[in-house]
């Protein structure tokens, strides 16, 4: 739904620029996920995000189970409680669920530790690509570049304004093919 609307977005605000419509216009474009690929930082930052998510998922697996045993147990012997004990049950096992629940956000939620981190370790990456892709499109007077692995797709590309090589270049990066 995204992609459609960027591309009308797109489409309606070329439509309403006949000066640059008029003009020859170079267009280029690039495949961020490649480029990233073939950073080794970016490889390094994957890595750590995977070992810390995989941390995190392990540790609410261990809520999870305590909440199960929990519930079990009180299941098994909830005839046996007087109403008292049965309500400081049935509350233990509403703390552990909030519990586990603010664990979640803490680390996955929108404002997360996880987030947090991506944003942090991946924005130097990404300020170098965009730096690279400036500095190609510069070069070459392109007037446009769109990147091919976002929202925007193109349906169709001629491979002579593929930019991947030339960002690649600028950025330092062999390309063994």
């Amino acid at each position: 739904m995204q992609a459609i609307r960027n591309f009308f977005l797109l489409s309606f605000s070329l439509l309403l620029m006949p000066q640059v419509m008029g003009q020859d216009q170079k267009i280029g474009f690039f495949e961020s996920d490649y480029i990233l690929e073939q950073i080794p930082e970016y490889n390094g930052i994957e890595q750590q995000l995977d070992v810390l998510s995989t941390q995190w998922r392990q540790e609410i697996r261990e809520l999870e189970d305590e909440i199960t045993e929990l519930e079990e147990d009180y299941e098994a012997k909830e005839i046996l409680y007087t109403e008292e004990i049965r309500n400081q049950k049935r509350q233990e096992i509403a703390q552990k669920i909030q519990a586990k629940e603010r664990y979640i956000a803490e680390k996955f939620g929108p404002e997360g530790e996880y987030f947090s981190r991506q944003k942090a370790l991946l924005e130097p990456v990404q300020r170098q690509l965009f730096t690279a892709v400036r500095v190609v499109a510069e070069r070459e007077q392109i007037d446009f570049v769109f990147d091919r692995s976002g929202d925007i797709y193109l349906v169709y590309a001629n491979n002579e304004y593929n930019l991947n090589d030339e960002i690649l270049e600028q950025l330092g990066i062999e390309i063994n093919e």
